[in-house]
């Protein structure tokens, strides 16, 4: 046998995993790299753009949230050379972006108000908390308020307080209130008396608070 042959049947030494493994961890590092910088463009460029591009869409949609007779127009937007996209439109085309979200805050409230309480309940789902000392409380609240129209008044209880906890010392009597009310309709009497003492002693200067002894005096009589 040859020394060349000798050559090419000498095993391979096995080194460290390293060194066995080295196309591999740079293919490894280096797709590690490509995802970095796909992440970074797509936070910083994309998603960028297109929330200045869905801000810039929204605003006449949102003038029209608070007016009963032009809901349609606001859902829907108008077609035209001056038209709008309206909040559906923006809701679905911009997910991922503070527009979106907010616009799934008005769809619930809007849907709320026109009875459609599933499509309610679906858009504020969709709502991601931002943080917000109002909107994050409304979102729940709403969420209730669908919850209690479609008589599940276990998920409307759960909100409630959720929406109470959250909320300021001006809208938590509010949901308070309304949890007591859901407790009762549950037969939980004793949260309901929880919920509207909270009330009393809590926020006594609430507009909540001035006829709370009627609902406190209701619920204990039913307290077993």
């Amino acid at each position: 046998m040859s020394t060349t042959d000798n050559q090419t049947i000498q095993p391979v030494k096995k080194g460290s995993f390293l060194q066995e493994n080295n196309k591999s961890l740079l293919f490894i590092a280096a797709a590690i790299v490509l995802l970095i910088l796909v992440y970074l463009w797509y936070q910083g460029v994309y998603l960028k753009g297109r929330a200045q591009e869905a801000s810039s869409k929204m605003y006449k949609a949102e003038q029209l949230v608070g007016v009963d007779s032009l809901s349609a127009k606001a859902l829907k937007g108008e077609l035209g050379l001056n038209g709008y996209p309206g909040l559906e439109e923006i809701a679905k085309e911009y997910d991922n972006t503070k527009s979106a979200n907010l616009a799934n805050l008005y769809l619930g409230g809007i849907y709320l108000r026109k009875g459609e309480y599933k499509q309610a309940i679906d858009a504020l789902s969709k709502y991601s908390a931002t943080g917000s000392p109002v909107a994050d409380p409304l979102a729940l609240g709403l969420l209730g308020d669908a919850y209690s129209e479609l008589k599940d008044y276990k998920q409307a209880a759960t909100y409630y307080k959720k929406a109470a906890d959250k909320a300021s010392k001006f809208t938590s009597p509010m949901f308070l209130k309304k949890l007591g009310l859901v407790n009762e309709n549950l037969n939980d009497f004793s949260g309901a008396v929880d919920a509207y003492t909270k009330i009393k002693s809590q926020y006594p200067e609430s507009a909540e608070a001035q006829l709370i002894d009627a609902y406190i005096a209701r619920a204990q009589g039913k307290v077993k």
